[in-house]
C-alpha cells in the first residue's frame, strides 16, 4: 500500500471493485486491517462528516450536560443557563486539562481542577485565580472561553456536530434519511422523543466498518441469531406465522441507507403479538388507530408493521425494531471499536409501556442480550479471518442485479461507495445500483 505525493490513497485496482454491469462488488480486506487506512479515515471521514452527538432530551434542563467522546475528541454537550444547546472542546484554554470530568450531570459552571480557571455553561471564562498577576493586572476574559465545535446543528431533536466549518448544512447532508427519522419521531403523538435512562458502553475486537455492515445486514439474521428466533417461537411470539420475512433496501443519499422489513414476530411497541398477552391487545389497537388518524392508513401501516435498520453515514445506526435504538461507534485501532447505545421512546410512553420497550431493547440489542453477543462473536471471527490471510477481497454483491430486497446488500454498497469516495478525494452522484426500490408496502410476496 502506497500514497501519492498529493496524499490521495492509491491501491492498484482500488479500495473497492464496483462493477454494476457485471453485478460484482468487492471490498479489499486491507481496509479492515491497515493502520494507514485508519489514519486516513480520521482525516477524511470523521473529521469531515456530520457526527451524531446526542439527543435533545438528554439536556432537559438548563445546566444539564453530557460528556461525549467523538472521533478521539472529548466534547461537552450542554444546555446553557440561557436554554441554548452548545458543544465545546473539553479542554481548558489555559493549559489544556479537561474541565468536564463527569459523563453527565447538571452544572452552573465547569472548573478546571488544575489551576481553577472557571467557565460558565455558555462557555465563557468567568474566573481566574490571581488574575492580577498577569500583565497589566489581568487580561480580558472574553477571548479565552471554551472553544466551540466548528458546526453544531439538529434535526428533530437529534444533534450533530462537525469538525469541518464549511460542511454542507445538516438538513442537506441527511438527504432522504430525514424521511426515516420522521417515521421514528412521528410515533410520538406530540412529535417528541426521549432517550431512556442508561447507556450501553462496550467494545468489539473488530473493525468499525464491520458493525456498519452488520447493523443493516438482513442476510445474517436467521443463521446468526437462531437462538433468539427459537426463543420467540417457544414464547408464542410469532404472530402471523404463515408469513415469511420480506422487505426492501434503499439508498438514502450521502452514504446513508436503510432496510425495511416485515417479520412474523412483530413490533411489540407498535403491533400486537401473542407473547404480549390478550390484555395488551386493546391498547395496541388504539395506538394503531391513533396513528392512522394522524398519518393516514398507508404511512401508519408502514410505521406499525415494518421494522427499520438505518445507517447514517458514517457511524450512526437507528434500529427501529422491537425497540428503537441509537448506536454509535468509533475505531480505537484497526481491529478494535468502542460502542455506545441508547433506547429511544415517545415522551408520552410511561409506566408498563416504557418498561416493555426498555425490556425489548435489553433483551435483543443489549450487550448481554440475544443478538449483540452473537454479532460480537461473528465480527471478531471476521477480523481473525482477515488476519489469517489468503483471500484478498470481501464480496458484497448480493442482489446487485435485481430489485433490492431486505436481505440483499445494496445498503452496504451505498456506505462503501461514499467511504471510497471520501478516502480517494472524489465526489459521487449515485449510491444505488441503478435499479428502483419499491416501497415496503409493495414488497409483500
Amino acid at each position: 500500500m502506497t500514497f501519492r505525493d498529493d496524499a490521495t490513497l492509491f491501491v492498484p485496482g482500488g479500495l473497492i471493485d464496483d462493477n454494476r454491469g457485471d453485478g460484482l462488488f468487492r471490498v479489499r480486506r486491507s481496509t479492515m486491517t491497515s493502520e494507514e487506512i485508519l489514519k486516513l479515515e480520521h482525516e477524511r471521514v470523521f473529521d469531515r462528516c456530520w457526527l451524531y452527538l446526542g439527543h435533545d432530551s438528554e439536556l432537559a434542563e438548563p445546566g444539564d450536560y453530557r460528556r461525549r467522546r467523538i472521533a478521539k475528541r472529548s466534547i461537552i454537550f450542554v444546555r446553557g443557563k440561557d436554554g441554548e444547546v452548545r458543544a465545546f472542546h473539553n479542554a481548558c484554554s489555559h493549559r489544556g486539562a479537561i474541565v468536564c470530568r463527569h459523563d453527565a450531570g447538571n452544572a452552573k459552571a465547569f472548573q478546571c481542577f488544575y489551576h481553577a480557571w472557571t467557565f460558565n455553561t455558555e462557555g465563557d471564562l468567568v474566573g481566574i485565580p490571581g488574575n492580577e498577576a498577569y500583565k497589566d493586572g489581568g487580561f480580558a476574559k472574553g477571548d479565552r472561553g471554551l472553544t466551540p465545535v466548528p458546526r453544531l446543528e439538529q434535526y428533530k431533536g437529534f444533534w450533530f456536530l462537525s469538525f469541518r466549518a464549511d460542511i454542507m448544512p445538516l438538513d442537506e447532508y441527511l438527504a432522504d434519511a430525514k424521511d426515516i427519522l420522521d417515521m421514528v419521531v412521528d410515533q410520538s403523538p406530540s412529535g417528541q422523543m426521549r432517550v431512556q435512562d442508561g447507556t450501553h458502553l462496550y467494545s468489539m475486537r473488530a473493525n468499525w466498518k464491520l458493525l456498519v455492515e452488520n447493523s443493516v445486514d438482513g442476510y445474517h439474521g436467521m443463521p446468526t441469531h437462531q437462538t433468539y428466533f427459537e426463543y420467540v417461537i417457544s414464547a408464542g411470539g410469532v404472530g402471523e406465522g404463515s408469513k415469511k420475512l420480506f422487505g426492501t433496501a434503499q439508498a438514502l443519499g450521502n452514504g446513508h441507507a436503510v432496510i425495511h422489513y416485515w417479520s412474523p414476530w412483530g413490533r411489540p411497541v407498535a403491533r400486537w403479538v401473542p407473547q404480549m398477552g390478550e390484555d395488551a391487545k386493546p391498547e395496541i389497537e388504539q395506538i394503531r388507530a391513533e396513528m392512522e388518524e394522524r398519518h393516514g392508513e398507508a404511512k401508519a401501516e408502514q410505521m406499525c408493521e415494518f421494522n427499520r435498520n438505518m445507517i447514517i453515514y458514517p457511524n450512526l445506526v437507528i434500529n427501529d425494531i422491537m425497540a428503537t435504538t441509537i448506536r454509535t461507534f468509533y475505531p480505537v485501532a484497526p481491529d478494535m471499536m468502542e460502542i455506545s447505545a441508547w433506547s429511544l421512546a415517545p415522551v408520552e410512553e410511561t409506566g408498563p409501556r416504557a418498561k416493555t420497550r426498555l425490556h425489548n431493547f435489553l433483551e435483543f440489542l443489549g450487550p448481554g442480550g440475544f443478538a449483540t453477543p452473537d454479532d460480537v462473536e461473528a465480527l471478531d471471527s471476521c477480523q481473525l479471518g482477515f488476519n489469517a490471510g489468503g483471500e484478498e477481497w470481501n464480496d458484497v454483491s448480493r442482489g446487485m442485479k435485481r430489485e433490492p430486497q431486505y436481505d440483499d446488500e445494496l445498503q452496504m454498497r451505498s456506505f462503501w461507495r461514499q467511504w471510497a469516495a471520501d478516502m480517494e478525494g472524489r465526489t459521487i452522484d449515485s449510491w444505488d445500483d441503478g435499479i428502483p426500490t419499491r416501497s415496503p408496502l409493495a414488497a409483500a410476496p
